[in-house]
């Protein structure tokens, strides 16, 4: 049997299991409802009793639905962090936390990092299976879009060459991100540091100061001359400048001799290579990736890591995570199908009198027994679907409040684990809907009769 399970694609998996959580209640409402059509009666007691039977379903579609939304918002996180990723072949960084240097300089959130420097770039920009080796310089920012300085060749592979506009042809000229509300000629003057630590007044000239000291001078502004199209990633939300202007702007040599200081992009001189935080590094041929990471990874000079391993890493942790949200879910659909059967034991006592009326008149017991349980029933598929509609909107929710704040392109549509969960809540919410419906039969007519 494994051997068979194996062969089948994973969408005939999914679908297999599928249909084994939902056999239970399959078989049970074939067996219940068999030669009965109790159809009439449902509608009456839905009807009278509305405002109730549409609370339960409420109650019922909420707990279902968040259950469901934040697994599959779990997986879209996990999908759209590795796309952000995906442009990221091998990065160098200074020896230190490489879940740092992933977040700083894929995910551009502000980090303390050390450099790396000339001499390394120098021999990581020279080797001969290196196609691109920009480097990336952070620090500064415009509003709430972070300011990096990197090379040209970098930002026609992150952006594939689809740019609006053109490149930078100037020191003192940026191509922005997608979602960056600078329009193509517009100019701006960007602040020293990121987010709540930004300095505005840093971008005051400082020109009393000495010429490599601590001048943040910032010039007279920067121009945008390009925009990139959506990546999906939180560069969208950057600026990109020259990183020879970020040098500049802080008071370093900008990578090249005083007789080139001119020049936009490599090749750099080390002697006058101020470091940077991170050098991106795209091989000539993929293979070539494990012996530059092995190459370029030296004690006490530099690191070199697979963001995607990285990522790996905290997948894995994510899983244990999802198993314990889905651990989490199990228990929570436990505790619902718990609410719901004692909230079933509430709805067959407004139910009382009118079932009791129906055994008064003769009704057989087991169609009785198959009124209250396709009620039961009725009500439990009402909320679960509505709870499919209710997970979907949760995870959109997420996706866009997560998106607004990493700047991560999420999309979470619900899946077929999504839906194997709410199968088995329904399968068993449908079997404990037969002991309500068994107790209605125990109850003495002449008492339901009087209530």
């Amino acid at each position: 049997m494994r051997l068979i399970w194996d062969s089948l694609p994973p969408l005939a998996q999914d679908l297999a299991l599928l249909g084994l959580l939902l056999m239970p209640a399959v078989l049970t409402g074939l067996v219940v409802l068999r030669g009965y059509a109790p159809w009439p009666l449902l509608r009456g007691f839905l009807g009278r009793f509305r405002w109730s039977a549409a609370l339960f379903v409420l109650l019922i579609a909420i707990s279902t639905g968040m259950g469901i939304g934040l697994l599959a918002q779990e997986r879209g996180l996990r999908h759209g962090t590795a796309q952000a990723a995906d442009k990221f072949d091998l990065v160098v960084a200074a020896p230190g936390s490489e879940l740092t240097a992933l977040f700083a300089s894929v995910f551009l959130q502000p980090s303390d990092m050390g450099l790396v420097p000339g001499e390394a770039y120098a021999a990581i920009a020279a080797h001969e299976q290196v196609s691109i080796a920009a480097p990336l310089a952070f620090g500064d920012s415009y509003g709430a879009a972070p300011v990096v300085g990197t090379t040209a060749e970098f930002l026609r592979h992150l952006s594939e060459g689809r740019i609006d506009g053109r490149l930078w042809e100037d020191h003192a000229e940026a191509v922005v991100g997608a979602l960056v509300p600078l329009e193509i000629g517009a100019a701006f003057t960007p602040a020293h540091g990121v987010g709540d630590a930004a300095d505005p007044e840093a971008h005051g000239g400082h020109g009393d100061e000495e010429e490599h000291g601590g001048d943040h001078d910032h010039g007279d502004g920067i121009t945008v001359v390009g925009r990139m199209a959506a990546t999906g990633t939180p560069w969208d939300r950057a600026i990109l400048i020259p990183v020879e202007y970020v040098w500049e702007i802080h008071g370093l040599a900008n990578g090249h001799a005083p007789e080139r200081a001119a020049q936009i992009g490599p090749p750099f001189d080390p002697g006058y290579f101020p470091g940077t935080p991170a050098v991106v590094v795209r091989a000539t041929e993929l293979w070539a990736n494990y012996a530059l990471r092995s190459e370029f990874t030296r004690d006490g000079e530099t690191m070199a890591f697979f963001p995607g391993a990285v990522l790996s890493g905290l997948y894995r942790v994510m899983g244990d995570v999802r198993q314990a949200m889905s651990l989490m879910a199990l228990v929570t659909q436990g505790l619902v199908a718990a609410s719901v059967l004692m909230a079933l034991f509430i709805l067959t006592r407004l139910f009382r009198r009118q079932i009791a009326l129906l055994r008064a008149l003769g009704a057989p017991r087991r169609f009785v027994f198959a009124t209250v349980w396709a009620l039961c029933a009725a009500l439990l598929l009402a909320g679960a679907l509505l709870g499919v509609l209710t997970g979907w909107g949760a995870a959109m929710l997420l996706s866009q409040l997560v998106s607004a704040r990493t700047g991560i392109a999420l999309s979470a549509p619900l899946g077929w684990a999504e839906m194997q969960v709410l199968a088995g809540f329904v399968s068993s919410a449908m079997l404990l809907s037969l002991l309500p419906a068994a107790l209605v039969l125990r109850q003495p007519v002449v008492d339901g009769l009087r209530s």
